[in-house]
């Protein structure tokens, strides 16, 4: 009998059904193993990069994906400079300052010392320069060897009625003009030697001892495609008030002056900075992880998924003895998402566009891998249709709610909704906007080239849980916020894992829907993006 007849004829055994790749079962076995003691905290430029690296390349080839890589490699080289400031001699004005405690410092240049010899301070307020805003706090300011001090967040962040910045920015939701990255690229740009930040807790959204956690640590890629300056940091609140009072002024007089539009640059008379710190450069050299799916159609439009591979990797030992910091939120289970999406799409007819899957590294360094793609772009940033990325989920269940960062942005918002509707949620914008987190993960990378993008991160807010409601979400929200960049971000067996594979799929389904459509999202007006996208229209014709 023909072989092929002989099988026909055998009695039909039904076969296993294969796993669903946004299962809360699939989602947890990954977390499992990145989060592993094996990978050793994931640390870029360590043995736990290479073998997570390896890892994600395997499973990409495994779910019958394409390098998305350059030349047809699976990764893009991220070269790196890590730099740690030594003990040294910091004061202005005449009085010693102790790092740390007055003052906290770092420098992203690769050099020997970083240097300051009595350079004059510059009040510059909030540093914003938004001219469609028609707001300036430079005025034209020469700030060439100089020290820019900054006050963080918007202008608008303390504003009152009858202050000319209310209303001028987000009122309560940061824009990027608020970063602390924002103010030090400006003062770079500006030609300033060192930038430094007066620290306030509610405007920064974190506490002193968050500023100092680093330890003089910095990165940055090896060749940053803008200047630095030579030092850049905080002072600490009382320090900033007893500095002004030294140079004649009251800082709560200048916060409310710098709210103004006729706010001009005040020099702190007397007040010359100087620094002399030693610096131990290391350079090493890490890898983005890249996979992609042709589109069958329109392969030149680029649909990107994304989350960060890397963490703090190991650190000081707890109080259990564990040094490893293992991410097992931030981000494996984001990475875990991205991955579970792609062996989706691998399985589901070809779509018209292309589907990149990124895994960046460098994110808890300052977004340096996502940046550095971001400003050499594999797939071009005009044909780019959006970027949907995935950092931190909540691991408590299931929710009535999916929180939304950065409202108002632009069109994928609506896109969420309509995906939240079909789960039978709604979305929540973030409880805290003046925190910034949309400028906080790998998406901003790409949103400040002009890509759309969508970001989903669990430390928003309290999600409104089925079980409990919002105040177990917030006890959720509490207890992770404890172990946020700690040993304790570990994987658990006793994670409910079905609230985020539900967030998984709002962007399965946003993704999916691009891919296969031929709609373009757009940036809202009022967005700082808008007019970078609007630049590159005529590609998108």
């Amino acid at each position: 009998m023909h072989r092929l007849l002989a099988l026909a004829a055998l009695p039909l055994i039904a076969a296993a059904p294969a796993p669903d790749p946004l299962s809360p079962a699939a989602l947890s076995a990954d977390v499992k193993t990145l989060s592993s003691d094996a990978f050793g905290g994931r640390a870029p430029g360590t043995a736990g990069e290479a073998k997570t690296v390896a890892w994600l390349i395997e499973q990409f080839k495994a779910a019958g994906l394409q390098p998305g890589g350059p030349d047809g490699s699976w990764t893009q080289p991220v070269p790196l400079v890590r730099t740690q400031l030594g003990t040294g001699r910091v004061g202005a004005n005449g009085i010693a300052w102790t790092q740390g405690k007055d003052v906290y410092l770092s420098t992203v240049r690769p050099v020997d010392r970083a240097a300051v010899a009595n350079a004059p301070l510059v009040f510059v307020g909030y540093g914003v320069s938004a001219p469609e805003r028609g707001w300036d706090d430079f005025k034209k300011v020469d700030l060439k060897g100089k020290v820019a001090v900054f006050l963080v967040n918007d202008p608008d962040f303390e504003a009152v009625a009858g202050d000319d910045a209310k209303g001028k920015f987000g009122d309560r939701r940061m824009t990027y003009y608020g970063r602390w990255t924002y103010k030090f690229e400006e003062a770079a740009r500006r030609g300033a030697i060192a930038a430094l930040i007066v620290h306030d807790t509610p405007g920064a959204g974190y506490g002193w001892a968050t500023v100092t956690a680093p330890a003089g640590e910095n990165y940055d890629v090896a060749r940053p495609p803008a200047p630095r300056v030579m030092l850049q940091g905080w002072i600490e609140g009382e320090a900033a008030t007893r500095l002004f009072a030294a140079a004649g002024l009251d800082l709560a007089q200048q916060r409310a002056a710098a709210r103004r539009s006729d706010f001009r640059p005040v020099l702190l008379k007397g007040a010359g900075f100087s620094a002399d710190l030693p610096v131990t450069v290391v350079r090493a050299e890490s890898r983005n992880v890249l996979a992609r799916l042709p589109g069958r159609t329109r392969p030149d439009e680029v649909v990107v998924y994304g989350a960060h591979w890397d963490a703090y990797g190991e650190g000081a030992t707890d109080a259990q003895g564990r040094r490893i910091r293992p991410g097992a939120n931030d981000d494996a289970l984001g990475t875990a998402g991205v991955l579970a999406i792609a062996r989706a799409a691998a399985k589901a007819p070809r779509a018209a566009r292309t589907q990149v899957f990124a895994l960046w590294t460098g994110e808890e360094r300052g977004l340096l891998g996502s940046e550095t793609y971001a400003a050499d772009p594999i797939y071009p940033a005009a044909k780019t249709v959006a970027n949907l990325t995935l950092d931190i989920l909540q691991t408590a269940g299931p929710a009535k709610d999916v929180l939304l960062v950065g409202a108002g942005q632009n069109d994928l918002e609506d896109a969420l909704a309509a995906a939240a509707r079909a789960q039978d949620r709604v979305v929540t914008p973030e409880a805290l906007p003046e925190r910034g987190l949309f400028y906080r993960a790998d998406h901003f990378s790409l949103a400040r080239r002009g890509v759309p993008t969508l970001l989903l991160m669990a430390i928003s807010g309290a999600p409104d849980l089925v079980t409990g409601g919002r105040t177990a979400g917030q006890a959720w929200l509490d207890g992770y916020m404890r172990c946020y960049h700690q040993t304790c971000d570990a994987w658990s067996a006793d994670w409910d894992l079905r609230g985020a594979a539900a967030d998984v799929d709002l962007l399965r389904r946003i993704g999916f829907d691009l891919a296969n459509g031929t709609a373009w999202p757009t940036w809202r007006a009022g967005s700082e993006f808008k007019a970078i996208r609007d630049r590159t229209s005529a590609e998108r014709r």
